[in-house]
């Protein structure tokens, strides 16, 4: 999610918005910390620490359930509706893929070797759903392979994080919007 987070911030800054003030609501804290165990789970295996690999099923919801508040403080519908039906297409794309290749998810990674992220002996031992791919992997195209050295990602996966993305520029044009900064004026405040 750093790399999703990173964009929704330098998109929202080339529109002008200021990024502090997400920092001044209270609805921010709860998308924060989680982000930070996010990160903490996606770095200890760099330690080669696989313990916290048994919550990883519970991250999504995590995720979601942790912008309930700035959804209804700010009223944000529209982002919500457009980052769930994204999030809904993305697991139905995993969940295909897997059913077409025996219930596991084909990996394929790339730059995570170079980082140490993953090793191929760590494949048998990390969960029951990720296996490494191989030429029998069926629709190769939905599987894990777009890899940020530090996570490998299916497409259906960026379709999932694509709610976070949704919800947190709907946080940042909202809490400008509270703050009285208006982007289509020079001053940047409300007149």
């Amino acid at each position: 999610m750093i790399v999703e987070i990173l964009f929704v911030c330098l998109l929202a800054k080339l529109k002008r918005y200021k990024i502090k003030y997400l920092f001044y609501s209270w609805t921010f804290y709860p998308v924060l910390a989680v982000q930070l165990l996010l990160v903490l789970f996606q770095f200890s295996l760099f330690f080669k620490t696989p313990y916290f690999i048994k919550f990883v099923p519970f991250t999504e919801p995590a995720m979601i359930l942790s912008f309930m508040f700035a959804l209804f403080k700010y009223r944000l519908y529209k982002p919500a509706l457009l980052g769930s039906s994204s999030a809904v297409l993305g697991t139905v794309l995993n969940k295909f893929v897997m059913a077409q290749n025996g219930g596991l998810m084909p990996v394929y990674p790339s730059l995570s070797y170079l980082t140490g992220y993953v090793t191929p002996e760590l494949f048998g031992s990390m969960d029951s759903v990720h296996v490494l791919g191989d030429t029998a992997t069926k629709f190769k195209v939905l599987t894990d392979y777009i890899d940020y050295g530090y996570s490998i990602l299916s497409p259906g996966d960026l379709l999932i994080h694509l709610f976070a993305c949704f919800m947190l520029y709907g946080m940042i044009t909202a809490v400008n919007r509270a703050h009285g900064h208006d982007i289509n004026n020079k001053g940047g405040k409300l007149a």
